[in-house]
């Protein structure tokens, strides 16, 4: 037939320049967060196994990454502290002295304005037992008295200097509780990226190393269930209602049609966390060679993003930043 085919949408896919015009999905530096952990005491880097290329900061060489992250231009960082001891309530998570918040400091001294530092706001890196709040009695974790620890534990990080606080241990009612202490001590414009959703996820094996976790069991009676995408949206409400300014679905790569569903839902920002079992499986597998290391990483952040994610905490945010240059 004359013409046919009448239609060719392969006319803008045939140069890179006409792809790179109509491309849909975009990534900034600004959009990147890079997530670093600082160990207490450490003298130099300790490589972790399960993360090829991450590694546990000294101070010295997380304000190091903190001052490229921000020569990047990227959006911020997000803390986790590793500390040299650990008990049952988690009490190097308020101390002014303890690691993480050492390291807000740092970081914020560092960087001042131009980055945004982010902290996490969680007890499992602090607890000898490795849950993300304190026990009772029978061993189960006590989300009301772990409330009074976070709100606690957000006016230590807003104290330190961080920019934004990242409650993540999916007690019910942290937001509020959180928001209520900060607003009460006067850090009115301190930002609460929440973890809003957050899934029991299997894909957690290499951060555990990352913070030499003591965990012991689960999380699955606090974390969501795998299985539920209406529960996640329930979570999200929540949350913004007790005052979260950002919501964040975590893992990304499994839960890419819930982070779809948030940014339908929702008006405020939403991030997604590309965690560490999904950046393990790439570096894996690019290391046998197996797969395109560096396109796989761009395929991996467009696909977050294309989901809906306004934000992306990513491991490769550093090196992302040079490869999307």
């Amino acid at each position: 037939m004359a013409g046919f085919p009448e239609v060719r949408p392969r006319r803008l896919r045939s140069s890179a320049a006409v792809r790179r015009l109509v491309a849909e999905t975009t990534i900034e530096p600004r959009q990147l967060i890079l997530p670093m952990f600082v160990r207490e005491g450490a003298r130099e880097p300790i490589a972790i196994s399960s993360m090829p290329g991450v590694y546990q900061h000294t101070r010295d060489t997380a304000r190091k990454a903190v001052a490229e992250a921000a020569a990047l231009g990227l959006g911020g960082v997000m803390l986790f502290g590793v500390p040299t001891s650990k008990d049952a309530s988690g009490s190097g998570a308020i101390d002014p002295d303890g690691i993480l918040n050492v390291a807000i400091r740092d970081a914020v001294a560092e960087a001042g304005d131009d980055l945004l530092v982010m902290s996490d706001l969680c007890l499992d890196e602090f607890t000898d037992h490795g849950h993300c709040g304190v026990l009772d009695s029978a061993g189960r974790v006590d989300n009301d008295a772990t409330l009074k620890i976070y709100a606690e534990m957000g006016v230590a990080q807003a104290s330190a200097g961080a920019h934004v606080v990242g409650p993540s241990g999916m007690m019910d009612g942290q937001v509020g509780a959180i928001r209520t202490a900060l607003d009460g001590a006067g850090f009115l414009d301190t930002v609460i990226l929440a973890y809003a959703v957050k899934y029991a996820s299997a894909f957690y094996g290499p951060f555990r190393e990352a913070v030499d976790s003591s965990l012991q069991g689960d999380r699955k009676t606090y974390q969501q269930d795998p299985a539920n995408s209406r529960d996640a949206i329930r979570e999200v409400d929540l949350d913004i209602a007790e005052g979260a300014d950002i919501v964040m679905v975590k893992p990304a790569l499994a839960y890419l049609d819930i982070i779809r569903q948030v940014r339908d839902h929702v008006t405020v920002p939403v991030a997604a966390y590309n965690i560490s079992g999904e950046y393990a499986m790439v570096e894996a597998a690019a290391a046998n060679g197996w797969i395109d290391r560096e396109r796989a990483i761009v395929e991996t952040l467009n696909s977050i993003r294309r989901a809906g994610a306004d934000t992306i905490l990513t491991y490769w945010a550093a090196e992302a930043a040079t490869l999307l240059r």
